[in-house]
């Protein structure tokens, strides 16, 4: 099978790549999404079955900055207008919105399977169910990235043709360029530096392997709809650095508390707590890693690495 993708060399698109390659084919799409004309032509001319959309602005700060500047243009009724002043100025809601209906809309003429990756952040994090936000729970989000990404979920939903939403969170691998919040931590442990850590802030981190299995098989399973594909163990950030110092044997005086009222200090609001309920992905025979088990794979792998270079 082929599949066409967006975002494929970022943090988590660029491993899909590589632990799916022998089984699909890839074609890495560097279209602008937010230009209409060529996402209907690259996407009607490709010979994919599927078209997996991972490219989104995530800067959850950048998009906030957007917010004003993207209410303004989209006052304007008329759409000629609002791709006009859009312009190439890449706001949240001209890729996250704009650019998932063109995805989308390409996917419908052409009769291709849109999987779109959206977040855990589409929820307000204030009062989760008991055991995590689940598929059938509402989303409420509560700052601008969040608003664009949902937003592009209700698009993809309208979609008549074959769809799937795969949302995921806090992703982390062992080995990229780009910083995620897991490398970020070791990097500070291992250079002997501080790390402070929010205490009052959940949330469900992700094993980048973990989430291109799991597409793998609701790729082979004909899946449609809609998914929570995240760790199975909901923790603070301090949990986290906790874990990761124990893993690969630092000292863990080395992390110190914070809250999140004093991290999170002039920055944009976030969704505080953000347990995700993997339960459906699980009754389909996918195992997501705990955050301890993924760190431990993790390790494993940056040995491994280390050994054969």
């Amino acid at each position: 099978m082929k599949i066409l993708g967006t975002g494929l060399r970022g943090l988590v698109g660029s491993r899909i790549v590589e632990l799916l390659k022998d089984g699909y084919e890839f074609e890495v799409s560097d279209i602008d999404i937010t230009d209409r004309h060529r996402v209907l032509e690259g996407i009607k001319n490709s010979d994919a079955q599927v078209v997996l959309h991972l490219a989104a602005k995530t800067d959850v700060d950048g998009c906030e900055e957007d917010k004003k500047r993207d209410i303004e243009i989209l006052r304007y009724k008329d759409i000629e207008r609002q791709e006009k002043e859009w312009g190439d100025k890449k706001t949240a809601w001209a890729v996250n919105v704009v650019g998932t209906e063109n995805i989308a809309d390409a996917c419908q003429v052409s009769n291709k399977k849109l999987i779109y990756i959206s977040t855990d952040f589409v929820f307000d994090g204030t009062n989760p169910p008991d055991n995590g936000y689940s598929e059938e729970d509402t989303p409420d989000p509560i700052n601008w990235y969040g608003k664009t990404k949902y937003e592009g979920e209700k698009i993809v939903q309208e979609l008549p043709t074959s769809w799937l939403i795969v949302r995921i969170a806090y992703p982390y691998r062992g080995k990229f360029e780009k910083l995620d919040f897991f490398r970020a931590i070791l990097n500070r442990l291992q250079k002997g530096e501080k790390v402070i850590a929010v205490t009052d802030h959940i949330f469900t981190p992700t094993f980048i392997d973990d989430i291109a299995f799991a597409i793998d098989c609701l790729i082979r399973k004909k899946e449609k709809g809609l998914f929570h594909v995240v760790g199975s163990q909901a923790l603070s950030p301090f949990e986290a650095a906790v874990v990761i110092a124990k893993v690969f044997g630092y000292d863990q005086k080395a992390i110190s508390k914070t809250t999140r009222l004093e991290f999170f200090k002039n920055r944009s609001p976030r969704p505080f707590q953000l347990t995700m309920n993997n339960d459906k992905i699980e009754r389909l025979g996918i195992k997501m890693k705990t955050f301890e088990e993924g760190v431990k794979a993790v390790k494993g792998q940056m040995s491994k690495f280390k050994s054969t270079s």
